[in-house]
């Protein structure tokens, strides 16, 4: 706990988390609200997965080359920027009242998603560079602490806010807090690292080019990093079905509306919160490739439970309940593979490195929302859910495999510390 107070005191890390409380309860808000909207518009699951998918087509054509970039360009100006038209280009959803509106639900998230591609892996990579080596962990751990306080708050509250005002009250406050830390990210003072760029096109086109082919390259030649790719797109296929088939169990098997979708996702925050602190307090006694491979394999099984928990007895009080539970695995699953993946990559490899894990995290999200709005409405909510928790599961013991005990002893070029088992 006191090394987690020690890097919050640092003026820099304070405001890049600072800046990150405030928009990321926006993000829940709008995350909650404008799904339910969309559902409530269309009655539809598969539509329900479109926005989804808007979402993440981005993230799957331009995530790697984004991240060549933000290894080019000043990261803190980057995501100032991106902030900032995010918050201009959120205000066309304020004019969908009808299903025949959607579109532009789907357009305006596939915008916001292009912006995000460029902030993500720069935020990522600039971490690092903001705390010490030996405080990197429990910077991670702060920033899952973050996660469940914006999560317990903006969760229940979107699903509120939406129910009561509609979906342009969760518009418009979403577009303040990306305008709030865009301000924040502004008074960070770190030294900028560009590096030169070609002076002709041609040549700026095949340099970024090739940085790309270097990061993904990078990535297959290095165990670890292969190993880890591996084992996010299981968990991020899963994270896809859960997306858009969580509000229609809400809705189908529940019996819920609105506000259940928010509070029931919400109260995760509460089990996120405790185990964020149990990482940034404890974590540094269990190797990360250990605590990677038990928090997904306690996350799975988490899931599995509230899938079923209606055959144990009738209502919200379980499901919520495991939905705490799964908050304390689900620190672990965020913590520990984003301190693998930081520690791994030299800084000028980061954003590359970042990006290519990106866009493969939303292509499998990208599936897996393609095969729950498709196999949900044909084979029902329950069974699609439950493969969804087993795979969680078999993330988990992917990792014992493949990443616990390993000892790295050799060093692929743009590679940091390794792996620690």
């Amino acid at each position: 706990m006191s090394r987690m107070l020690s890097v919050l005191r640092q003026r820099n890390f304070a405001l890049l988390w600072c800046a990150g409380l405030i928009s990321e309860t926006g993000d829940w808000l709008l995350a909650i609200g404008l799904p339910v909207y969309v559902f409530t518009l269309t009655g539809s699951a598969l539509q329900t997965s479109g926005l989804f998918i808007a979402e993440f087509l981005p993230a799957v054509v331009l995530g790697s080359l984004a991240g060549v970039f933000v290894d080019r360009w000043d990261r803190k100006r980057t995501m100032i920027v991106a902030s900032a038209l995010q918050a201009l280009l959120l205000i066309p959803l304020l004019s969908v009242h009808s299903a025949s509106g959607v579109w532009v639900v789907y357009a305006v998230a596939f915008v916001e998603s292009i912006l995000a591609q460029f902030f993500v892996p720069a935020n990522s990579a600039m971490l690092p560079t903001l705390v010490g080596d030996d405080e990197i962990l429990a910077a991670n751990s702060l920033l899952g602490v973050n996660n469940s306080l914006t999560r317990l708050v903006g969760a229940p509250a979107g699903g509120l806010v939406v129910g009561i005002w509609g979906a342009g009250a969760v518009v418009l406050l979403d577009s303040v807090s990306f305008g709030l830390a865009a301000v924040l990210i502004a008074s960070i003072t770190v030294e900028a690292a560009v590096r030169a760029v070609p002076v002709s096109d041609v040549g700026a086109v095949v340099s970024v080019l090739r940085e790309w082919i270097e990061g993904l390259g990078l990535v297959r030649r290095t165990r670890s990093l292969f190993a880890l790719l591996i084992i996010g797109s299981l968990a991020s296929l899963s994270q896809g079905i859960f997306l858009v088939l969580y509000v229609v169990f809400v809705f189908r098997v529940l019996h819920g509306g609105a506000t259940e979708v928010g509070w029931i996702r919400g109260v995760q925050a509460i089990g996120g919160l405790g185990g964020s602190l149990l990482v940034g307090a404890f974590g540094s006694r269990l190797p990360a490739p250990r605590l990677l491979a038990l928090s997904l394999v306690g996350f799975g099984v988490a899931d599995l439970g509230i899938w079923n928990s209606q055959e144990i007895v009738a209502g919200f009080f379980l499901p919520a309940a495991l939905f705490v539970v799964a908050g304390i695995p689900g620190a672990g699953i965020g913590a520990a593979l984003m301190t693998q993946l930081q520690t791994s990559v030299e800084d000028q490899y980061r954003g590359r490195i970042f990006g290519s894990f990106g866009t493969t995290s939303a292509l499998l999200q990208l599936i897996g929302m393609v095969l729950a709005g498709t196999l949900g409405d044909a084979l029902g909510v329950l069974p699609v859910l439950n493969a969804q928790g087993c795979i969680y599961v078999l993330a988990g013991l992917l990792a014992l495999a493949l990443l616990v005990g390993e000892r790295q002893t050799q060093q692929e070029p743009g590679t940091g510390s390794g792996m620690r088992g």
